[in-house]
């Protein structure tokens, strides 16, 4: 694990989680007290300039983000730390609650003064009840110790419902509604939480913050890929040798990520296919195992880094059902208010595993095609618009394996 680059588990097994004042003798909290020595303006100007990109899926500059909230008017604005890790095979952002949850606090706070909020929230699905212990211990630390100053920070769980994970569903949810996504625009940064600015970044992306903070743009700027620079955690699942996580720059390639670092497949069986992202990403092949993980390499080749997971497997695996659990996985978890996904994903599934089956015809291929193609673009949120990647990418790159099921 030489090649590691640890920024954000830079901490990992050398402090006490549950202990503030080993996060202050390392240095914790000393980019907020810079961050409040900084006008706003120059705060977000420096986010925006270290070309950090959010880490939940979309890939939005953070510091963009920011200034829509900054300079939006109002009485009131929020801070929400999206902490919904609902995605199979993905702890990325438990691995930085559970080890390090001042640094999110810290990014937070630096977010909150430079938007001009006092009020945050961190979303926590529901599955993460002993998370939430941690996350509340580590809260009531900082203000005892006072270093949060006038910004406040409250923790809210989730029911387990994957579509939160998705930004205006996980704010309607924090208000008490039903957790389904708004139509946009209007975007949260200007009309979020109770109809006020709102910026909602993910676990991942609020810990980068005091780094950039303490080095300085440009030395965030310059590590890994131009466009999406800085480090990434993945979470390495499946059919490989090494079940870990790791943290690396993001000019990485997926050839490295699951030879170099997993140790390759095990058994001495052979690579087929590797799925990134989550259930939502797109299957890549071995032709494209030389892939950058950045963000825009990834979406080239249409696949997702998006949470980071990177499920391997091997020749053994039947791709058309593991398609086919996928696409139960997501007619079970739309939320059904628009009639593309709620429609879509059942259809979908419905003819997956009618050829899973041995009883679909080549016409069922081409349905599948122009469905997957039509919810990706006409569906209302990130769950129903990436909910056909995996059917799409497999029958790209693995038609074969459909063709031979007819």
């Amino acid at each position: 694990m030489a090649e590691e680059m640890r920024i954000l588990m830079r901490n990992y097994g050398k402090i006490d989680p549950l202990n503030i004042d080993d996060y202050l003798n390392a240095g914790g909290y000393k980019s907020l007290d810079k961050a409040r020595s900084m006008s706003q303006k120059d705060l977000i100007e420096e986010v925006k300039k270290s070309g950090l990109r959010g880490r939940g899926g979309a890939g939005f500059n953070a510091g963009m983000k920011w200034n829509f909230s900054y300079s939006a008017v109002s009485d009131q604005k929020y801070v929400i730390c999206n902490a919904d890790e609902g995605e199979p095979g993905t702890y990325k952002d438990r691995l930085i609650m559970e080890n390090d949850p001042q640094s999110i606090l810290e990014g937070m706070a630096i977010c909150g003064y430079a938007i001009g909020s006092d009020q945050g929230y961190i979303y926590c699905r529901g599955e993460y009840p002993y998370v939430v212990e941690k996350l509340n211990t580590a809260i009531q630390q900082a203000k005892e110790q006072g270093v949060l100053g006038g910004f406040n920070i409250e923790v809210r769980m989730g029911a387990g419902a994957y579509v939160c994970g998705e930004e205006s569903a996980l704010i309607e949810s924090i208000e008490g509604h039903r957790g389904e996504p708004r139509f946009k625009p209007p975007f949260p940064p200007v009309i979020g939480l109770w109809g006020k600015p709102t910026i909602v970044n993910n676990v991942e992306t609020f810990a980068n913050i005091p780094h950039i903070l303490e080095k300085g743009a440009d030395w965030y700027a310059g590590i890994g890929s131009k466009s999406y620079p800085g480090t990434k955690l993945m979470t390495l699942t499946g059919d490989i040798v090494k079940r870990t996580f790791i943290e690396v720059p993001t000019d990485t390639t997926i050839r490295q990520l699951i030879f170099d670092f997993g140790g390759g497949i095990p058994e001495g069986k052979k690579f087929k296919a590797v799925q990134i992202g989550g259930t939502s990403g797109g299957f890549i092949p071995k032709s494209l195992l030389d892939t950058l993980i950045d963000f825009d390499s990834m979406a080239a080749i249409g696949a997702t880094l998006g949470s980071g997971a990177v499920f391997v497997m091997d020749e053994t695996r039947d791709i058309v059902d593991v398609t086919n659990r996928i696409t139960k996985f997501f007619e079970h978890e739309s939320c059904g208010k628009c009639s593309p996904c709620r429609e879509g994903t059942k259809r979908m599934h419905e003819i997956v595993d009618k050829i899973n089956n041995g009883l679909g015809s080549a016409t069922d291929l081409d349905l599948l095609g122009r469905l997957g193609t039509v919810m990706s673009k006409a569906c209302l949120c990130g769950l129903g618009q990436a909910a056909p990647s995996p059917v799409l990418t497999t029958l790209q790159h693995f038609r074969s394996e459909y063709t031979d099921k007819l």
